[in-house]
């Protein structure tokens, strides 16, 4: 299995999660393990658990920790049930977790999976490989409505009614089937001086259809809510998120978590007994430097937000 992974933002995230020795950290998004590995070395009497919902991760990450089992707890799951997880694992509270959000490089590298503009490919794009529903149910099922809000609000495509429009027009000579069919579909739907400008004409529409196909942005806030219940005093939330939209749902759970009251500036008294659970330790998010994006590029978009339970 050819699993290509370099960790992004790493000591960025280490130094971040203020990781103790003894402590018991979660890395929600495992990957190939490469941010895990690293955090797995700094402790001796700690643990480590690792969550992810694809099934290849979980074989990666196994062989990339084989060295440090006694200190890893690998689990096959979405990070949305961290509770769950833990209360499985009878484990109260942690020292620090770890979400590295949308899509992993492995992933985009494995053709078959159909995340990838580049690679043609069945549409597939599930992240957990057991659910039914796919990109094809979504490019050949949803309605043309439907359709055009996904791509507008999960992509931010200005082309999003035309692209939309040419689908459905598509999809009724045949199914579109593979990653470079749709990809030919948004390229006549989008004008060809406007395609010679920015990056892939169908970059926008692959990330608004992988959002929806895995729902990524429906689970995010209720996420950071449980994981910062879940956190011991002192614990460190790390986040990475690859577009706007992500971080925009973390900037603002985390502004919620941050607030010691959410009445209405006209109250005269508080009486939500909202109590602030979170300091903001990243005013502004952390971003790659020139020389790591240098050498990932992938890395480019990434903004990292760091919060401390108190």
């Amino acid at each position: 299995m050819n699993f290509k992974h370099v960790p992004v933002m790493l000591n960025e995230v280490l130094e971040g999660l203020n990781i103790k020795e003894n402590g018991i950290y979660i890395d929600g998004t495992l990957g190939g393990a490469g941010h895990s590995i690293e955090i797995v070395k700094r402790l001796s009497t700690g643990k480590l658990i690792g969550i992810d919902q694809d099934e290849n991760a979980i074989k990666k990450s196994k062989e990339v920790l084989a060295d440090y089992s006694d200190r890893t707890i690998i689990v096959k799951d979405n990070f949305k049930n961290i509770k769950n997880v833990l209360n499985t694992l009878e484990i109260n509270k942690v020292d620090g977790i770890l979400l590295d959000l949308g899509v992993s490089s492995h992933q985009l590298d494995e053709e078959e999976r159909g995340f990838s503009y580049n690679k043609d490919a069945p549409l597939d794009m599930r992240m957990d490989r057991t659910n039914a529903f796919s990109a094809w149910d979504l490019v050949n099922k949803y309605s043309e409505k439907e359709l055009e809000k996904i791509i507008w609000d999960f992509g931010e495509e200005k082309w999003a009614k035309r692209i939309a429009k040419f689908i459905v027009e598509e999809r009724r000579e045949a199914p579109i089937d593979t990653t470079f069919e749709l990809v030919s579909v948004i390229k006549k739907a989008i004008p060809k001086k406007v395609r010679s400008q920015g990056g892939h004409p169908a970059r926008k529409t692959f990330q608004a259809i992988r959002i929806e196909v895995n729902k990524e942005l429906d689970i995010l806030e209720n996420s950071i809510l449980n994981a910062n219940q879940v956190l011991n005093k002192g614990g460190r939330l790390c986040i990475i998120t690859f577009h706007s939209l992500e971080d925009r749902i973390v900037k603002d759970t985390f502004k919620y978590l941050n607030k010691d009251c959410i009445c209405p500036p006209e109250f005269p008294v508080c009486t939500c007994n909202k109590r602030r659970e979170l300091k903001i330790l990243t005013r502004k998010p952390i971003v790659p430097t020139e020389e790591e994006i240098g050498t990932n590029s992938r890395s480019r978009s990434a903004k990292l937000r760091i919060g401390e339970k108190v």
